[in-house]
């Protein structure tokens, strides 16, 4: 397999490709460990592989995979069935008329030899199918998504036509809902994964998170301006066009409006907090009132002379 790709091709990947992915084999591999409860096996069981085929649009050499779906594999004659993917494919076209199959995907942590075989068998559909594979081993050293995308070129090994799978570079795009979508799933808790207080520390936590994050961003940035104001490195144009830019995003802070809107959003935040904590203790005086009441009346019953203020 050679190092990477030569076909000039620009790939995009988006967030939810990778959900399905990480879905797919989860889903799987808690099936087959529910199969297997209780049996004994002799030898642990090799994590399974999962197939699909990932679906998307190609703007002259610019290739943007937005979405996958599932595939039926058959383990017997390595291969994947065939009335299955074009029943999904007529499906898919109702519904997202621009996409077309790109290629497939399948997990494990590196390109087999038999993977060859399906990735032929998708050239009919299209004549230069991409693959994307993902590795579901955690690796905690590892910062880079564990993911790659292949393509496949007719190299001459030993005098022998072949075809063979080369890495090609990706990035990573991404549109509003898709970025709250995962940062949903990101924060997401088990049922019984603690209380309101605790996904409610959690949230704070990351929130606290990226603002220091951004914090020593700026740092990061006001010290270098501040060396090219000193002439301690050369002075470059392009970055301070793009730093103006990022400035002129900012909202005025100064201004007489933003002071007015943020007093006045400030106020009622802190007018919701009075009522809710009023409301939470005119709740537990009414608790103990009614607990008072109550002993009152057994005593009365009782013919007791209790006296309560």
């Amino acid at each position: 397999m050679a190092s990477s790709s030569s076909s000039g091709l620009t790939f995009k990947l988006h967030p939810l490709v990778i959900v399905n992915i990480s879905d797919h084999y989860t889903r799987v591999k808690s099936q087959q460990a529910h199969l297997n409860n209780g049996v004994a096996s002799p030898s642990p069981s090799a994590p399974p592989r999962v197939f699909g085929c990932v679906i998307g649009v190609q703007r002259g050499r610019t290739v943007e995979i937005f979405n996958s779906f599932e595939l039926l594999y058959d383990p017997v004659n390595d291969s994947l069935d065939r009335s299955f993917l074009l029943k999904k494919q007529e499906l898919y076209k109702k519904v997202f008329p621009n996409f077309y199959i790109l290629g497939w995907y399948s997990t494990g942590s590196d390109a087999q030899e038999s993977d060859m075989q399906i990735h032929k068998a998708l050239m009919d559909i299209n004549e230069s199918p991409v693959y994307v594979l993902l590795n579901p081993s955690i690796n905690h050293a590892q910062k880079d998504l564990p993911v790659a995308i292949y393509e496949s070129e007719l190299h001459v090994i030993d005098g022998i036509p072949q075809l063979i799978f080369v890495r090609s570079s990706y990035t990573i795009e991404t549109v509003e809902a898709e970025r709250i979508s995962v940062d949903h799933v990101a924060h997401l808790k088990p049922s019984d994964g603690g209380s309101a207080a605790t996904q409610l520390a959690a949230h704070l936590t990351g929130t606290y998170s990226a603002i220091k994050m951004l914090n020593s961003r700026i740092r990061i940035l006001h010290q270098y301006l501040l060396s090219m104001q000193r002439g301690d490195i050369p002075r470059d144009n392009s970055l301070l066009r793009q730093v103006s830019s990022l400035l002129r995003r900012l909202p005025a802070i100064e201004s007489p409006k933003f002071q007015d809107d943020f007093l006045m959003e400030y106020n009622d935040t802190l007018l919701m907090t009075y009522l809710a904590m009023f409301t939470n203790s005119s709740s537990t005086m009414n608790e103990l009132v009614d607990k008072f009441n109550t002993t009152y009346d057994k005593h009365s019953r009782r013919g007791g002379r209790t006296a309560f203020i």
